[in-house]
């Protein structure tokens, strides 16, 4: 098999039961100059022999066994063997477009771009909805990145929405530009762990493509973090942050990453102390010393009361700012 221009990562844990129709949609594209890199993290279901199965009927595909270590860990396992110019991923229960890479690939040869981004679609029990970046599709070099993109590309102004989407998946990267920043990411972060590369990999680029249409499809439940509040995590939000405190000192970004850290906070915080609350633990101890946590304390000081959205979240603000226990209590 000759080096392929795009390799794709698919970590793939415990999705038999979806696994089947991810790869198919790889498989069934237009553009075929590429490789399929299946990185079976552990699986104990039957997903290690659907993805044997695939890997006998088709040479594109390496199929790579490891011990299960998590969505990051998956990643960089796969990374060094990836072959292709570009990289991209696929989370193993969505699905592309079949013109995902004939789209993608040919802006990113056209442009010779560092990056390439298109829009997803959010698939939901009730409905579909498509989601798209800020900026207008078009091909930015350094200039309109700086002054068009950059400075909004974290927060779009309103409490809270990405100018820039910060999935990894809907995304092609130059392989060299990736391989500088996928590996900052430690292997026990479980939130934002995409932020971490995207972003950073934008501010490093030097032409990026944005393209309008919707290729990726991702099985949304947007409940699922409200439904997993364990204390720990306080400790996964904090790997978060000092993780970005330490890659991202840009003065483009500050701003930006505050207001960031207050949307996660309010996301995180509320349902992790209700559940210690309806537990019956108390939680002051912890409640003041996520106030006084550096990256918190920044944020609420910085952020606007008028900027963020809902009665509760502007109440939960105020008393995190405030160091405000009792009244945190209440609102809970």
């Amino acid at each position: 098999m000759s080096t392929p221009y795009l390799s794709v990562i698919v970590p793939v844990y415990n999705v038999e039961n979806y696994l089947a129709h991810c790869l198919d949609s790889i498989l069934s594209q237009t553009f075929t100059d590429f490789e399929v890199l299946l990185i079976d993290d552990g699986s104990t279901d039957g997903s290690r022999a659907v993805c044997e199965r695939y890997a006998a009927q088709d040479d594109r595909i390496r199929l790579f066994h490891k011990e299960n270590g998590g969505l990051v860990s998956a990643r960089q396992y796969g990374f060094p063997f990836a072959q292709g110019e570009y990289v991209t991923f696929v989370d193993s229960d969505d699905w592309i477009d079949p013109a995902m890479y004939q789209n993608l690939c040919g802006a990113a040869k056209k442009a010779d771009a560092d990056m390439v981004c298109c829009g997803c679609t959010a698939v939901t029990p009730e409905k579909n909805i498509e989601r798209r970046d800020f900026c207008a599709p078009g091909i930015y070099d350094k200039e309109a990145l700086e002054t068009r993109v950059y400075p909004q590309m974290l927060y779009h102004g309103t409490f809270f929405h990405y100018g820039v989407s910060p999935q990894l998946w809907n995304k092609l990267f130059r392989r060299s530009l990736l391989e500088k920043h996928l590996f900052h990411v430690p292997l026990s972060a479980k939130l934002g762990e995409d932020a971490l590369v995207s972003y950073i990999c934008l501010l490093e680029s030097d032409i990026v493509c944005f393209l309008e249409e919707c290729y990726y499809f991702y099985r949304s439940n947007p409940s699922s973090i409200t439904h997993h509040v364990e204390i720990n995590k306080l400790q996964e939000n904090h790997t978060l942050f000092d993780t970005f405190d330490r890659i991202m000192p840009h003065p483009f970004m500050e701003r930006q990453l505050l207001y960031y850290y207050a949307y996660q906070s309010l996301l995180i915080l509320p349902p992790v102390f209700r559940e210690e609350q309806k537990a019956g633990k108390p939680f002051r101890k912890d409640f003041l010393a996520e106030c006084s946590y550096p990256p918190i304390r920044r944020a609420f000081r910085a952020v606007r009361l008028r900027d963020i959205t809902g009665f509760h979240n502007k109440a939960y603000a105020f008393c995190l700012r405030h160091k405000l226990y009792r009244l945190f209590q209440l609102f809970l």
